[in-house]
């Protein structure tokens, strides 16, 4: 079997990270996967924001804690150091689909690379808000963007998760 597709057999969502930060080669080359996903007609809408200030991070985390209805305290990024925010421009038809596969393509090469991932949701939730927006503007993002998910990373703390057997009946032939 291809690497490819051992790396897709084998990759796991992680829920535990140490605090070591990714360093930032391995960053980039996890985000290069990302800008390489297929998109719909080619477009390319898709853009990651790359967090790793633990400042900015924390005040993620606390919305998207808000967001979720979790209590305070609560961290739905599991300690991960670092993470990528995808988003797509809102007028792409195709937005959740294409931001979908660049996430994929970002916890794909994570693994790869030896860093645990795990998608976070409330991505949409948050960068509806005004502090969403003015954080998109503060980069100079002026177009409407919907976030599309936060791609949690950071160094695996304790054991890789074990694989679990693949449901059946969920493939159909017809010849």
């Amino acid at each position: 079997m291809s690497n490819v597709l051992e790396k897709m057999k084998t990759r796991r969502s992680i829920r535990k990270y140490k605090p070591d930060m990714v360093p930032q080669e391995l960053l980039n080359q996890i985000i290069e996967a990302g800008i390489y996903a297929a998109s719909g007609r080619n477009r390319q809408d898709s853009i990651i924001i790359q967090v790793t200030d633990k400042k900015l991070r924390d005040e993620i985390m606390d919305m998207n804690c808000k967001i979720g209805g979790w209590e305070e305290g609560f961290d739905p990024f599991y300690g991960a150091p670092a993470m990528l925010i995808v988003l797509t421009k809102k007028d792409n038809p195709n937005r959740v689909y294409d931001g979908s596969l660049v996430m994929g393509n970002l916890m794909l090469a994570a693994h790869e690379l030896g860093i645990g991932s795990c998608w976070i949701h409330r991505a949409k939730e948050e960068f509806e808000t005004e502090w969403g927006k003015e954080l998109l503007k503060t980069l100079g993002i002026e177009e409407e963007y919907e976030g599309i998910g936060h791609c949690a990373l950071g160094f695996i703390d304790g054991e890789y998760p074990k694989e679990l057997a693949r449901k059946e009946n969920r493939v159909f032939y017809i010849n």
